[in-house]
């Protein structure tokens, strides 16, 4: 079957964007099938420089489909403010499709989000404040509003004023502040009717699609270890990024994806709070942080470093059904005299067998290392396996064995053309 799912295998920032911008040379479609504009998706093609929250990151081809489908939440300022940019860069955006049953962000959302957050104190998950998880949240209490209401323009105006009339009555309650409620409305209203023409049934169009031969390629934002069901919970996202995830993401059923592709940096990074048993509050952390430019595309949040980690992707090939890996960023490694490999965990001098299922127990595992000579030379301008070192190969190398799944690129630049395939 023509539908493939690319993941990150991480906590994201894992340059997944890099991997989908390759693979959408083969693909018709494109789609983000969960999460909203607290992801960012970077590609580099040449001296230009593309930074995506919500259009996916095929919008680069011109033969792409770009879908946004149903699981995704969509804040409107940002996705016509994304649009607007491409445009002006001479890259259409007329092809893009909007599930009519994604949900829409509000700024009630967004004072819900910073209300939370502040109120948890020295608790604080580290929420992009975008008003993602309220967003969710009003999806599963059956109060939200999806993008085809604007399809209604008067109904759509009575039922934005009403909700912005009740959450402004109990946001002032809570200590926030008020609404402007008509100029919510008229903010809206003209949003829905520029959003009009890109809404669809994206359900039916990516099964036509399917059925016509077509190849889908199917978008994770986030990643696997911030799940809401299977990632480091409560530090988590409102969504399921994981595998399973796009297929209520999409409707497409299981039995048409045939190929699951997860993103890993050859180190590991993550951002806000929570465990990381691998994180490094060193030199050598600070110099990944330089060398990779481990800064949120979206927030210009500092990430956390740390080396991989083994336990933690060989849990999200389960989780996933991963058929394969790439491997990104082999480069930031480059001028490293000794690099290691996070292959087991202990806790309390016992060797764990297993990723562990409980957040307080991860923030106490000590990782077991495997330490390798670095290969101190730049890996740039590499396209063939035989031109990497054998200090890189080895390390990759021993990745995919640790792992237990083949690594089929490795990713050696920033740029669309940095890579090598491995196999």
């Amino acid at each position: 079957m023509p539908v493939t799912v690319v993941v990150g295998a991480q906590w994201g920032d894992e340059g997944k964007a890099k991997v989908i911008d390759l693979l959408s040379k083969e693909h018709g479609y494109v789609v983000r099938y969960q999460g909203g504009h607290n992801a960012g998706h970077t590609v580099v093609v040449g001296d230009e420089r593309y930074a995506l929250q919500l259009v996916p990151s095929g919008i680069l081809y011109d033969h792409v489909v770009p879908v946004i489908a149903n699981g995704v939440v969509v804040d409107l300022p940002t996705l016509f403010r994304e649009i607007d940019t491409l445009e002006r860069r001479g890259i259409s955006c007329e092809r893009l499709v909007v599930s009519s049953h994604a949900h829409l962000i509000f700024p009630w959302h967004q004072s819900w989000d910073a209300l939370y957050e502040q109120g948890r104190g020295d608790a604080k998950i580290g929420t992009t404040l975008k008003g993602i998880g309220p967003a969710y949240a009003d999806k599963a209490r059956r109060v939200g509003i999806r993008a085809g209401e604007v399809l209604d323009p008067a109904a759509f105006a009575a039922t934005v004023r009403e909700r912005a009339r009740l959450e402004n009555e109990t946001l002032v309650a809570a200590g926030g502040d008020p609404l402007d409620v008509d100029d919510v409305v008229a903010r809206f209203v003209e949003l829905g009717t520029r959003l009009a023409p890109y809404v669809g049934d994206t359900v039916n169009l990516l099964h036509d699609a399917v059925h016509a031969g077509q190849h889908v390629l199917l978008e994770g934002a986030q990643a696997t270890f911030l799940d809401l069901d299977h990632g480091t919970y409560p530090y988590v996202t409102s969504s399921n990024p994981t595998a399973g995830g796009a297929c209520a993401g999409t409707g497409l059923g299981p039995r048409l994806i045939d190929r699951i592709v997860g993103i890993t940096k050859a180190y590991t990074t993550r951002v806000g709070a929570g465990p990381f048993p691998t994180e490094l509050l060193d030199a050598d952390g600070d110099r990944l942080v330089e060398i990779g430019r481990e800064f949120g595309t979206v927030t210009g949040r500092r990430r956390r470093p740390g080396w991989v980690d083994c336990v933690m992707l060989r849990h999200a090939v389960r989780i996933n059904s991963l058929t394969e890996l790439a491997l990104t960023k082999l480069d930031v490694l480059d001028d490293f005299e000794t690099v290691k490999v996070c292959v087991g965990y202990r806790v309390d001098g016992v060797r764990l067998t297993h990723y562990p299922d409980r957040v307080e127990l991860l923030g106490r595992v000590e990782p077991e290392y495997v330490e390798l000579p670095g290969w101190q030379r730049p890996l740039r301008n590499v396209r063939e396996v035989s031109e990497l070192p054998a200090a890189a190969r080895a390390f990759v190398q021993l990745v995919e064995a640790e792992v237990g799944v083949p690594i089929t690129v490795v990713g050696v630049g920033a740029e669309r053309d940095d890579y090598v395939h491995w196999s």
